[in-house]
């Protein structure tokens, strides 16, 4: 018999270089929660939004510095792979972070108040409420709770192990789902919202969970090189590994927002603070590609033949359905919720090429898809940031028929959203021209030229709903009843206008030095 208290247990190492960013964005997280308990309210807000952008920067820095100085390797016993596809995700996830941050701050936009609730655990209407708003005690724990969401995505781009697949979805969702239920107008559709997302989000992370154990009951592994290996040597049942790739796939396609799974995506994205929408809308998308390119990738890519034609059917009906939706919209936010469904399955195209033959990853490929998430990620947040501050009687115009004539009372705004919604259409000389242009070639290369002809397609049908926004703001008049107006805003969500309007065009023009940086840095590690 074994005596456990004489078995040595190895002590866990950790790379604590590596975990830096890790580390800083945790603390900052819990440090802020506790600050929440403490500070006087008047102090609460601009020393939360400056330690959320301290903290940010600094797991920025420390990610650049390892990326530049570090050999790509395995960390915390093997259960994250700090490689150049984590450095490439967690750089534009901690960008995003920032622009978050910017969003979350605006207070000149709606009369010196935030988008989020005074108090959110109030009843909606009742005296508690009322009299939150009067004194202007609004709560700030939205930054560390955006902290915590943003950590659990550099998790979830980095995971080398199924369980922390698992562990990661839960860290970043519980912060998004009480975000999405925090706005300070439309509390009920805003708390509506939240409780579909969450009870969505849970049964679809319930689903992967049972894929994952299926994966580790075919493979006798949670790592992902582990499940890889078993695959090589068939080591147990096909259909057991099927539907654990299936099941697991669902939780991913779940997060992208990919059709069946989409349901959450309008109602959510309606319903959340608008700030949370931007920020939700590209970071989650892009924690959760990374997390399929690498669970895909280096642990299933042995069953490349059976999910790249899942991936390519998923991708068709994606593109289908959010282009077609997209199109009968009068709202801005609901209309950009269908047009990220749609831009889910652009980016399912280049994930389908990604993998030549079942025999290799193709590093241009990877590097296609974050790419498109890095153009797709600026023109999205420049867009949300607008929406924001087009309004009517106190409160956003999400209307279409409040952005008429936009173009006449504010050419500035009207002109970046342009821009905004060229780059989402695939416009040249946007940066969405290069990115759509490199998925497409990716899922080219890969064999899949029938899915590239119709995304062409579909990407000609989303064109018509983009520039029924441009036609709103610059060849219609307004409506006296309905016209928005554009509201001044602070210097933080201009910054967040001229870095997303600026790089959406020099990425269209000149994009070779940032493709080249992400195809140095698109091999994953095992």
């Amino acid at each position: 018999m074994i005596n456990l208290l004489e078995t040595p247990i190895p002590a866990p190492t950790l790379e604590w270089m590596l975990l830096t960013p890790l580390f800083i964005l945790l603390g900052v997280g819990a440090l802020g929660i506790l600050l929440e308990g403490f500070l006087p309210h008047h102090l609460r807000h601009p020393v939360q939004a400056g330690l959320a952008t301290i903290g940010i920067l600094a797991a920025l820095g420390v990610t650049i510095l390892n990326w530049v100085q570090e050999a790509p390797s395995l960390a915390a016993m093997g259960l994250l792979a700090i490689d150049g596809p984590a450095y490439v995700f967690w750089t534009i996830l901690l960008l995003v972070g920032l622009g978050g941050v910017a969003l979350f701050a605006e207070r000149r936009v709606g009369g010196g108040v935030s988008a989020f609730a005074s108090s959110a655990a109030t009843v909606p209407g009742s005296p508690l409420e009322r009299e939150a708003d009067r004194l202007r005690r609004e709560h700030t724990e939205v930054y560390p709770l955006m902290v915590f969401a943003l950590f659990g995505m550099l998790l979830f781009a980095a995971t080398n192990n199924l369980l922390v697949v698992f562990v990661a979805v839960e860290i970043l969702s519980l912060p998004l789902y009480l975000l999405t239920g925090m706005a300070r107008r439309r509390r009920l559709l805003s708390q509506e919202a939240a409780l579909k997302y969450f009870l969505l989000g849970s049964v679809a992370s319930a689903i992967m969970l049972y894929g994952i154990a299926m994966l580790y009951g075919y493979s006798g592994s949670l790592r992902l090189a582990g499940v890889a290996e078993a695959i090589s040597a068939n080591a147990g049942s096909h259909w057991l590994l099927l539907g654990g790739m299936l099941l697991t796939s669902v939780g991913l396609l779940f997060k992208i927002g990919a059709v069946p799974f989409h349901m959450w995506t309008p109602d959510a994205y309606m319903g959340a603070p608008t700030p949370v929408t931007g920020f939700m809308a590209v970071a989650t998308k892009t924690a959760a590609v990374a997390a399929l390119l690498r669970v895909f990738y280096v642990a299933l890519g042995g069953l490349a033949w059976d999910w790249q034609l899942l991936f390519a059917v998923v991708a068709v009906i994606t593109m289908l359905v959010g282009a077609t939706a997209a199109l009968a919209q009068t709202d801005i936010k609901r209309l950009l919720a269908y047009s990220s469904i749609a831009h889910a399955g652009f980016i399912l195209v280049g994930v389908v090429g990604a993998v030549e033959a079942g025999e290799g990853i193709s590093v241009a490929s990877v590097a296609a898809v974050a790419f498109y998430l890095l153009t797709y990620g600026l023109a999205t947040l420049g867009a949300f940031a607008i929406v924001m501050m087009v309004r009517r009687a106190g409160g956003e115009a999400n209307g279409l028929d409040a952005w008429k004539g936009l173009g006449q009372r504010s050419p500035v705004v009207a002109a970046l959203m342009t821009l905004f919604m060229l780059s989402f259409a695939g416009i040249p000389l946007t940066a969405g021209f290069i990115g759509k242009l490199t998925v497409f070639a990716s899922a080219w290369q890969g064999g899949y030229g029938w899915l590239v002809l119709v995304a062409v397609v579909m990407s000609v049908i989303a064109a018509f709903f983009y520039l029924k926004v441009v036609v709103a703001m610059w060849f219609q008049d307004a409506d006296e009843e309905t016209v928005g107006e554009v509201e001044s805003a602070s210097i933080a969500t201009w910054v967040v206008l001229a870095v997303a309007g600026v790089a959406t065009l020099v990425l269209g023009l000149v994009p070779g030095v940032v493709l080249d940086l992400i195809a140095g840095a698109a091999q994953f590690i095992r």
